[in-house]
């Protein structure tokens, strides 16, 4: 006693040692505890794993833990003592980590094993709690998490009441929703949700309870709401999105449910349109309605969009259902939109049937009641009937899709396919959500183009030609010369654009690179552009018109020259081909609107003998390639800028000008002066000499002055009209059975998509014929408007007659009938998606029957208003939905899951005498 009281930390150190010797008799001797806690397979050497425990152990306890093994003396003063952690906590009542520890300086890590082992050979300090981590996997790495997230977790019956609860990021939501439960004291029975506030303050749905709080992207100090389903099924989160959802309006409007506009967000009529279909069809609406759809959420379908677009089109509905709006504002439905599709991000206009497409898909995926689908083998009829393999193939479907969609929207194709060598024919049958029919397309169009005779006493006529569709520049030659009298071959076709050539056609060129908005003028010549060498013909050679204008710069010079009028195509014979001869050809050409001067405005020249003494001198050779440049100063100076002297000729021009005489003999006033320019008109030549050579272009120069008092502008305009500008093409109105009967023509594949026959082994153009075996609930029909080709992108504005009751398919299911039920084949129309406008540009809107009142309304974004039948049919339809017979009066039955009253649809009332909202 008296040692111990001379050394007390001896002493101490003795006693623990003693207790250890009575608690554990197995505790490892020293080198075997460093080899336990440092090296191996439960050392702190290991590698991270994802989702395993570390722990942390305070930096100095953990040194003087290695001292004391390593010294080798059980009983030296170096003992640790128990794990004590107080210096990482902020507080002991919390027990919360200090902010910003630092791994090596203030704590070290152990895998789980070795942290068991310190404390079985240690203990831990009394009332501490272990300090226990998660590894998580960050991207190309794994990580200890020190800090977990910290969430406020609060009822969504009692906001103020807030809990503070700790998870790992490698946690599942699904932890945080037990942990709420638990805390708040649930019920086993009844069913509750997660919503969680992010940073602009509004409220997300965890939908999916499986992915970890790092996937969710859950940080800390975000606020998770629970709430518990209300008795009669519907949740009390529908008020929480009321501001973010619905538009401004009397809090005491009630009005017709599912007469609810949809405010445009900007270029979103389409999806609008789209959803007032889809609201429209009554087994569908009473499906979400009637919350069928909680218990068919599919959280894990990896096709689908976690369950989020059918809650976020749920939602949508019920408030449109509810008759408590007259417009509600779908931000929250579009934002989820453009989540799970990104063509559909931001706030460009789309196509109403596209997101039609999508919204039909996603909530067939996110409703679909077959969680883990098998793989299943498609099989060819090989054979077999008709019958037999039909049903193989809608079982094999219903084994991987099994949805309300699927119950409401799809049916059944016949696909038959043959091959064109060894006639082996394939037979499938696939299921198909809606038709995409194709309108018998008209294959002429009509061009209006000028045409410019050769005689200068007859104004350009304006005409309207019928031409083939594919066809090509020689088929507008032809039609035009049924009108004119001009042969064919004695006509060049230009697209004419500000006052220049922008093209010059080939007769082999395609019509589709003409458009309708493109000025096409059609000249007659009596000869070709192209030089053809040894040819007698006519040379044709393109004329600009330009005009000086008057700037000028310090030194005088003229720099500006701007085009105007309509440029020209002069036919001139070769032995006339010379500046003079083509200035008299081009007096002559424009006689009807330009002036020729008077004989006492001419320039008299001096006697016959001057004259042909001063020939020399007033006679200026065209400088050929040879000669180029080789003017003397004073003879160009003499020119002057206005003298017609063409510095840089083409090649052509050289061999038939070079000899002429410019100014002529006889010095006649000059209208105008004559210059070789590029094909832009200017006289800086871009081109080669090659092209040079066989498309000469040449410019009118005119002074200002000259123009004003030579030139007539509005007689230069002046065309007239011919007869055929009047005639239209008549564009006859098509029947809808006439677009089914097309869609289900046989057909040759294009090259693009050709079909491999499994006889020859090898891709065939084949021959396919589609055809309808069964039908579905919903038949949804997309008239195919838009046009798309190599060439070309139209819409169709062809008028489609659709019947709004008894359409009739029986003549197109080709699976046998039951006669006795012929409401099986027929149906009656409950919604159409319009499009007003062209490729570019345009507006959706919807007809659409109420399910409850059978009163048809037009739904124009905010605005929505009762009309008559007899307004629903028109140019502008593109999407019809039509329903079954059979399932509108079993709907209507009295005791059926779907409304009490009629679903087939009649006339409203007079709209006059009815409340328009």
């Amino acid at each position: 006693m008296a040692a111990v009281a001379a050394d007390p930390a001896a002493a101490a150190v003795a006693e623990a040692a003693e207790d250890r010797e009575i608690q554990n008799e197995a505790i490892p001797g020293l080198d075997d505890q460093w080899r336990q806690i440092e090296n191996g397979e439960s050392g702190r050497e290991r590698p991270l794993r994802a989702g395993e425990s570390w722990f942390l152990v305070e930096q100095h306890w953990y040194k003087q833990w290695e001292v004391y093994v390593q010294g080798g003396d059980q009983d030296a003063s170096t003992f640790p003592g128990c794990i004590n952690n107080a210096e990482l906590f902020e507080d002991q009542i919390n027990w919360r980590l200090k902010e910003g520890l630092v791994e090596g300086e203030d704590y070290v890590l152990l895998p789980a094993a070795a942290w068991h082992c310190l404390v079985s050979w240690y203990g831990i300090e009394h009332g501490q709690p272990p300090i226990e981590r998660k590894v998580i996997e960050l991207p190309n790495m794994q990580k200890v998490e020190v800090y977990p997230i910290e969430l406020l977790l609060v009822q969504h019956s009692d906001m103020d009441t807030a809990l503070t609860a700790q998870f790992s990021h490698s946690d599942s939501v699904d932890l945080i929703l037990r942990t709420a439960r638990e805390q708040f004291l649930v019920e086993p029975q009844e069913d509750t949700r997660l919503w969680i506030k992010n940073a602009e303050g509004s409220l997300d749905r965890l939908c999916n309870t499986h992915v970890t709080l790092l996937d969710a992207a859950i940080e800390t100090g975000q606020l998770v709401i629970m709430e518990t389903r209300n008795k009669d099924g519907t949740w009390p989160s529908a008020q929480l999105r009321v501001m973010n959802s619905v538009s401004e309006e009397d809090e005491d409007f009630q009005g017709q449910p599912g007469i609810c506009g949809l405010t445009n967000l900007g270029n979103t009529c389409f999806m609008n349109s789209a959803l007032q279909c889809l609201s429209n069809v009554p087994q569908l609406t009473e499906y979400f309605l009637n919350n069928r759809y909680l218990e068919e959420l599919n959280f894990r379908n990896p096709l689908g969009m976690k369950g989020e677009l059918a809650e976020a089109y749920a939602d949508l509905v019920k408030q449109a259902w509810s008759g408590y709006h007259r417009s509600i504002v779908p931000n929250v439905f579009k934002n989820k939109v453009g989540h799970f599709a990104t063509q559909f991000l931001g706030y460009q206009q789309h196509d109403s049937q596209e997101l039609l497409s999508f919204l039909l898909d996603g909530l067939h995926e996110d409703l679909n009641r077959v969680k883990k689908k098998e793989y299943v083998e498609l099989c060819d009829a090989a054979g077999r009937p008709d019958q037999e393999v039909a049903q193989e193939a809608w079982q094999n479907h219903k084994r991987r899709n099994d949805s309300v969609i699927v119950d409401t929207f799809h049916g059944l194709f016949k696909s038959t396919l043959v091959c064109p060598d060894c006639g082996n024919v394939s037979v499938t049958f696939d299921p198909f959500c809606y038709l995409s029919v194709p309108l018998p397309v008209c294959h002429k169009r009509v061009l209006e183009v000028f045409f410019v005779p050769m005689d200068p006493r007859r104004k350009p006529e304006q005409h309207r030609v019928v031409v083939p569709k594919k066809g090509n520049i020689s088929d507008l030659c032809v039609a035009l010369s049924k009108h004119t009298g001009i042969a064919p071959d004695k006509m060049i076709v230009a697209d004419v654009f500000s006052h220049r050539f922008y093209k010059l056609y080939q007769l082999e060129d395609p019509l589709s690179g003409i458009l309708d908005r493109d000025d096409i003028f059609v000249y007659e010549v009596s000869g070709r552009i192209e030089a053809i060498e040894g040819s007698r013909d006519d040379i044709v050679v393109p004329v600009y018109l330009r005009e000086r204008t008057p700037a000028r710069d310090y030194n005088n010079s003229y720099y500006g020259l701007i085009l105007f009028g309509h440029p020209l195509l002069v036919s001139v014979p070769r032995d006339r081909f010379s500046w003079e001869g083509l200035y008299n050809i081009l007096m002559y050409r424009l006689s009807r609107y330009v002036t020729k001067p008077s004989s006492d405005e001419e320039d008299d020249g001096d006697d016959k003998g001057e004259d042909e003494d001063s020939d020399e001198e007033e006679k200026e050779e065209m400088p050929g390639p040879s000669t180029r440049g080789s003017l003397r100063d004073s003879e160009r100076e003499q020119a002057g800028p206005s003298s017609g002297v063409t510095r840089r000729c083409p090649f052509l021009l050289d061999n038939c000008l070079r000899t002429s005489q410019w100014p002529p003999r006889r010095r006649r006033k000059q209208l105008f002066t004559l210059q070789t320019v590029n094909s832009n008109g200017t006289s800086d030549r871009t081109t080669s000499p090659e092209e040079v050579q066989t498309q000469p272009y040449i410019a009118m120069d005119w002074e200002p002055e000259m123009k004003r008092r030579y030139y007539d502008e509005v007689e230069a305009e002046g065309y007239v009209k011919h007869d055929c500008v009047g005639y239209m093409l008549k564009k006859a109105p098509v029947q809808l059975q006439e677009c089914i009967e097309l869609f289900t023509t046989v057909e040759t594949l294009e090259k693009e998509n050709p079909w491999y026959c499994s006889s020859c082994k090898q891709h065939q153009l084949a021959t396919k014929k589609l055809d309808l075996w069964m039908l579905p609930e919903i038949l949804i029909i997309h008239l195919k408007r838009f046009s798309f080709s190599k060439f070309s992108r139209e819409k169709l504005d062809t008028l489609v007659q659709f019947p709004i009751r008894d359409l009739d398919f029986s003549e197109f299911v080709i699976k046998p009938q039951n006669e006795s039920a012929p409401e099986l084949y027929k149906y009656d129309l409950i919604a159409v998606s319009n499009h007003y406008g062209g490729m570019r540009d345009g507006h959706y809107t919807t007809f659409a029957c109420n399910k409850d009142s059978g009163q048809w309304h037009y739904f124009d974004d905010n605005s929505v208003s009762p009309v008559n039948e007899n307004q629903i049919e028109s140019k502008a339809a593109y999407v019809l939905f039509y329903q079954r017979q059979d399932v509108a009066r079993r709907q209507s039955q009295p005791g059926s899951s779907g409304p009490s009253v009629s679903t087939t649809c009649s006339s409203p009332p007079n709209p006059e005498f009815m409340d328009v909202n």
